[in-house]
């Protein structure tokens, strides 16, 4: 019990500013119809159609798989659902999903926002922006947090795993237990700077972070930032605000499961939203003027020779020059993935209700990667 409620955590889960909104249109929105598949060869083709159609069948009824494939800036939405053992189309490009650590890129981009707006560098070190005192003496900085060198570990040492919270593992650590954490128990390893380890923790503290300096909320500055900007008005870290059908998140056998509420480690994962908000804020990363955005992808520290990190984006490189910028999510009931190809402005988004725990979960991402390839064939 001991090792699956550890790995129930540690699987989920990585110019000048503009002053008037951007609102990068869809430029084409279709839909897919039933065939003896389910899915049409028209608009997508056959292959993508079976490809789909294959990896949906890997989970249980009930599954539903929100797709945006986009192909020179423009967009298709494909949804589809596993429903009595076939698969059929449905329309839910505006269903919201929880996505998990794909909230890690927004919480970037609500640094570099930061950044372009000189209210701090990416080197300023968190300490002296936070209001306490925390117990390590060498730097940590805001774009460490950002690229998971910090150096802190993927969850703080003071996060209770117990058979209670197991459903929603988020909610009962709040700001207290992170402040104690941070002023008592932090240690690093390695040192700041020197390697790349993924941390919820490191993405959850630059949220909060941001929020101390701001005097702010992760919601407010998630709204004011970048959800208003973009016109994602289906997109929240809060549930309760939520405007649309939330599709309920599966466990492994296709029950339904709790959703998770993060509170003050947001930035790790909290937020809800569907592939046509998604859309909007992945045609806005392919625009050369959109300076906020573009400073996310520049590469800032290099993880092996097929990988780099941003700031929040992995940075692929894959076969035939290609190189993608690229994260993904899960959580208990829910498993995400979006790939975007900056030159060629092509991309996926892949939103659905899969659970983490299932043994084919990393298939989203399979999927994903095989799609996008397809659009550079």
């Amino acid at each position: 019990m001991k090792h699956r409620l550890i790995a129930y955590i540690v699987l989920m889960v990585g110019l000048l500013p503009q002053r008037r909104p951007f609102f990068p249109s869809l430029k084409k929105v279709t839909k897919v119809i039933n065939n003896e598949t389910g899915l049409s060869s028209d608009p997508i083709s056959e292959r993508q159609s079976q490809l789909i159609f294959n990896s949906i069948m890997s989970f249980p009824d009930n599954t539903e798989f929100s797709i945006a494939l986009i192909t020179d800036g423009e967009v298709r939405f494909v949804g589809a659902k596993r429903q009595n053992n076939r698969v059929i189309t449905i329309n839910n490009y505006q269903s919201a999903f929880e996505i998990g650590s794909l909230s890690k890129v927004f919480t970037a981009t609500l640094l570099s926002n930061f950044v372009i707006e000189n209210k701090l560098s990416l080197d300023d070190d968190i300490k002296s922006l936070l209001g306490f005192r925390i117990n390590f003496k060498k730097n940590i900085t805001f774009g460490q947090l950002a690229n998971h060198t910090s150096g802190l570990p993927r969850l703080p040492a003071n996060f209770e795993i117990s058979v209670d919270n197991q459903a929603n593992p988020f909610k009962h650590y709040d700001e207290h237990k992170l402040v104690e954490y941070l002023r008592s128990e932090m240690q690093l390893n390695p040192e700041p700077g020197t390697k790349y380890e993924y941390s919820n923790l490191g993405s959850g503290l630059l949220g909060y972070a941001l929020a101390q300096v701001s005097n702010s909320s992760y919601e407010l500055l998630l709204n004011d930032k970048i959800f208003s900007r973009y016109n994602m008005r289906n997109s929240t870290s809060k549930r309760e605000t939520l405007r649309v059908k939330l599709v309920n998140g599966l466990d492994p056998s296709g029950d339904k499961v709790s959703n998770w509420d993060f509170k003050v480690l947001a930035g790790a994962g909290a937020i809800i939203s569907t592939v046509a908000d998604l859309s909007i804020f992945a045609l806005a990363q392919f625009e050369e003027g959109n300076s906020e955005l573009q400073l996310t992808h520049q590469p800032t520290f290099k993880v092996s020779n097929k990988m780099s990190v941003g700031l929040g984006w992995h940075i692929l490189k894959k076969k035939k020059g290609v190189h993608l910028i690229w994260h993904n999510g899960a959580t208990g009931g829910y498993r995400s993935s979006m790939a975007l190809d900056l030159k060629n402005k092509n991309g996926v988004i892949i939103l659905s209700n899969v659970s983490t725990f299932h043994k084919y979960a990393k298939r989203i991402d399979q999927l994903c990667f095989k799609l996008i390839a397809m659009t550079n064939e």
